[in-house]
């Protein structure tokens, strides 16, 4: 069963996994950051705690679930917009519904390969994921701008940590999909698959509330942030229509806005100290 920790393969291959999901979870980190903000301050850590834990469960989850993992990239269904003359006869005779220019599918369609109007389990994830993001960036942004405050009542508190961390472990499930996907590519063993999430989801505790703080602290920070967040939902929608943009990109983007931000709020405080 652990014939592995012999092999230097193996440790190679752990240590990819590992900077695979921390890299990958920067998104989530930043997205549990602009979550836990709305809780009590009492509240904040154990909300941060339970959140991870619950998202480090889902992944094992999903990893153990290879089989049908793996199955999340299969067609669920298909469709053909275009002159259906150019489906081979295989392909319309397999059709449940079609007319002159469009055609619906059960499955992939036969005798194609990787078309775009295939729709997967995967695909129906990165949607609702990504719309999730939107909604809940737009409205956070909205707040932020309004000045809304949250209700201190015990009751709405109580709900709200449990809210927020089932919100956090949902959209684990998005940030992670692809990259347990990855993992099950890479790894052979499900041992490494597993140790490389926890390690990952331990890093991301650690990280999260300097994280956290720092844009609490700064609600330009917040706003840059949760601007970032409508981007990742955007890429994620795109990907669920097989329109591929690098994540990179962002990051750069978001990274130089950052780096602005930062010298403004060292020029700001600068200001404040002469006077």
């Amino acid at each position: 069963m652990f014939e592995w920790i012999l092999s230097v393969d193996a440790w190679l291959t752990l240590l990819t996994l590992c900077v695979l999901e921390i890299i990958l979870g920067i998104d989530n980190i930043i997205f549990l950051a602009i979550l836990v903000s709305k809780l009590p301050p009492h509240l904040r850590d154990k909300g941060r705690i339970l959140g991870l834990g619950f998202a480090m469960l889902t992944r094992i989850a999903l990893l153990l679930s290879l089989f049908w993992v793996m199955k999340l990239t299969n067609a669920l269904f298909s469709f053909y917009i275009g002159d259906i003359r150019n489906l081979s006869e295989l392909a319309l005779s397999s059709a449940l519904f079609s007319t002159s220019f469009f055609a619906f599918f059960s499955g992939a369609i036969p005798n194609m390969q990787d078309y775009a109007g295939e729709i997967s389990g995967r695909d129906l994830v990165l949607l609702l994921g990504g719309l999730f993001l939107l909604f809940k960036s737009f409205k956070e942004i909205k707040e932020c701008i309004n000045g809304n405050e949250q209700e201190n009542s015990s009751l709405k508190i109580s709900s709200n940590l449990w809210v927020v961390v089932a919100e956090i472990a949902v959209i684990d499930i998005v940030f992670s999909l692809d990259s347990v996907i990855t993992a099950v590519g890479i790894a052979q063993e499900v041992e490494i698959m597993i140790i490389a999430v926890i390690i990952a989801v331990f890093v991301m505790l650690f990280a999260s509330k300097p994280i956290a703080n720092f844009v609490e602290k700064y609600p330009s920070i917040k706003i840059l942030a949760l601007t970032f967040l409508v981007l990742v939902g955007a890429v994620l929608i795109a990907q669920s229509f097989d329109l591929h943009i690098s994540k990179s990109y962002i990051y750069v983007a978001m990274g130089f806005s950052l780096l602005v931000e930062i010298l403004n709020i060292m020029a700001l405080k600068h200001k404040e100290n002469q006077e």
